[in-house]
């Protein structure tokens, strides 16, 4: 008999963001469907977790400016892809994070 799976917990550290991908269109404005090769993945998300901020030299650790459940724009190239239960994540540093969608 299997054990249960216990559910996985990401815990980023330092001024490391944990952000889920929006979904890629699956059409363009002119209604054209695209096949998922063909898709461009998203530079937006939203922050699930961030770290305990990064460590300054006096020893104390600076405040994020995003917080989880903001959406956000990020670099094109940043982080790095995982893949957890079947979910995937990007996980970058807060320098990466160009900025925060209001609204």
């Amino acid at each position: 008999m299997a054990k249960p799976s216990k559910k996985t917990t990401i815990r980023p550290i330092n001024d490391k963001v944990l952000v889920k991908r929006l979904e890629a269109e699956s059409k363009t404005a002119g209604g054209i469907v695209l096949p998922d090769n063909a898709k461009e993945k998203p530079k937006e998300g939203t922050v699930v977790a961030v770290g305990n901020g990064r460590l300054l030299k006096s020893g104390e650790r600076a405040a994020f400016q995003v917080a989880a459940g903001d959406r956000v724009i990020f670099s094109s190239y940043a982080g790095t892809e995982i893949k957890v239960q079947g979910e995937e994540f990007l996980i970058l540093a807060e320098d990466d994070v160009l900025a925060i969608i209001a609204g």
